[in-house]
């Protein structure tokens, strides 16, 4: 495992052990982690813990144009039960994403540190968070980094049916009509495959990275 120091570099991605763990240590700041997600890295950690750096193979994506979305979805939209917001409550959704299980399923790995950082990357305006409200009320949202034409989704949370899932496909949708070309959904779950996510190689991820992390 590679120990980071003062420098914003990090380690081949090829270096990760078969986890994904690729480095230890170093910090959150915007520089940092922008070098990080450009390479196909990103923190996760216990708030006990010192940061911890993944880049898992192989890696979990959706190219926008494969959204899938569901019968049941489609007369969820028609219904407009929800509305639908990008940025207009970032921390929110990041701190309401701390009480959400974590990708492994045991419990929360957001902290405080990672909400003021995420904050401080949103106010950058590298990160998106994207939100369905119900009667004026913020029920579900997710957030994540984007980077050129890539978004990066880091967490989402509901306290409604479906609201989560709302706020991804329109969140998806209006970035695909910007231009985006890949999202990384870091981790598969049977909700992201149903979707439409599929698993790539990571030495193709990182190759797609290279073309579409542009600015």
């Amino acid at each position: 495992m590679h120990i980071l120091n003062q420098t914003i570099d990090f380690p081949s991605v090829e270096m990760a052990d078969e986890q994904g763990l690729l480095a230890v240590g170093g910090d959150l700041s915007i520089a940092r982690l922008i070098n990080a997600y450009r390479h196909g890295i990103f923190p996760w950690y216990n708030e006990d813990e010192p940061i911890l750096w993944w880049s898992p193979n192989p890696r979990c994506v959706l190219y926008p144009e494969k959204l899938k979305i569901s019968k049941s979805m489609q007369q969820l939209f028609r219904s407009k039960k929800f509305t639908f917001k990008i940025n207009n409550a970032c921390r929110e959704v990041i701190s309401f994403c701390k009480n959400t299980n974590r990708k492994d399923g045991a419990g929360s790995w957001i902290n405080e540190d990672i909400i003021d950082a995420y904050t401080k990357f949103h106010q950058a305006g590298y990160v998106i968070s994207g939100e369905a409200y119900l009667k004026g009320k913020l029920v579900g949202g997710l957030y994540g980094v984007r980077i050129g034409n890539v978004f990066f989704g880091e967490s989402m949370f509901t306290h409604e049916s479906n609201a989560s899932k709302f706020a991804f496909i329109q969140l998806v949708l209006a970035l695909r009509m910007e231009g985006l070309k890949l999202i990384d959904c870091q981790m598969e779950t049977a909700h992201l495959i149903s979707l439409g996510a599929e698993m790539i190689d990571r030495k193709k991820f990182v190759e797609l990275l290279n073309i579409h992390c542009e600015g």
